[in-house]
């Protein structure tokens, strides 16, 4: 009987050092695989961003709020570089000339065969010319899948919340707002959900949103990512 008891006894005290060990470590690994996870969609918002930043400078500084629109961009699309050979010297510019300008008396010069102007001004070795590279080749590293974009990692296919809202400044000038975001219980999903809950329960109450976003519909932000 003393033998039974002793067993006994060791067993309730093995799982009350599992308790402790499960109490203090939960905790622990759950925030390790937060982070983890949290970095994953941290690249992939800001991979967002970059895309729709681009995709701005060529459609009347308008985001878009599909993904569809977004990613054929980033797959088919070119963006303008201007490749610059000489600078404009302090005299030039004292006498009026700008770059405009300079482009123009140089246009001008190539069409007519006519460079007078050309030396006159001193432009003989100022250029300027735009050449149109690939989205791909510029704003993203070799090997970019870009189809991936749209979905929040580790969501289980759950795609980003992504959409846009036109505005007016103070001064009248209209405006694009842009907002992508995925929540706690998508990304973290997994992980254990009494930590989720307590996640969320203090985000609620501190007034914030309850997962990783960038942008904002509400108020212009520069599209910061709310971690940032």
């Amino acid at each position: 009987m003393k033998t039974v008891f002793n067993v006994v006894l060791g067993l309730c005290a093995l799982v009350l050092v599992y308790i402790c060990y499960t109490s203090i470590m939960g905790p622990i690994n759950f925030e390790k695989a937060k982070k983890h996870r949290d970095a994953a969609v941290i690249a992939r918002l800001m991979d967002i961003r970059k895309a729709q930043l681009e995709y701005r400078t060529l459609h009347g500084q308008q985001y878009t709020a599909s993904f569809d629109s977004l990613i054929d961009f980033v797959k088919n699309q070119k963006l303008p570089f201007v490749f610059k050979q000489g600078e404009l010297n302090d005299k030039q510019l004292e006498d009026g000339l700008t770059e405009k300008k300079a482009i123009n008396i140089i246009e001008k010069a190539k069409k007519t065969g006519k460079y007078d102007e050309v030396k006159k001004w001193g432009l003989e070795n100022f250029k300027r010319d735009t050449l149109w590279v690939a989205v791909l080749d510029t704003v993203f590293p070799r090997g970019f899948n870009a189809d991936s974009m749209r979905y929040v990692p580790f969501g289980n296919g759950a795609q980003f919340e992504m959409a846009t809202r036109n505005d007016t400044a103070k001064s009248g000038a209209p405006f694009c707002l842009l907002e992508v975001k995925t929540p706690y219980n998508v990304y973290l999903n997994g992980l254990d959900k009494q930590e989720i809950a307590n996640l969320n329960d203090m985000q609620t109450k501190l007034g914030r949103y309850a997962g990783l976003m960038i942008g904002s519909l509400e108020t212009a932000n520069n599209n910061a990512g709310n971690w940032e």
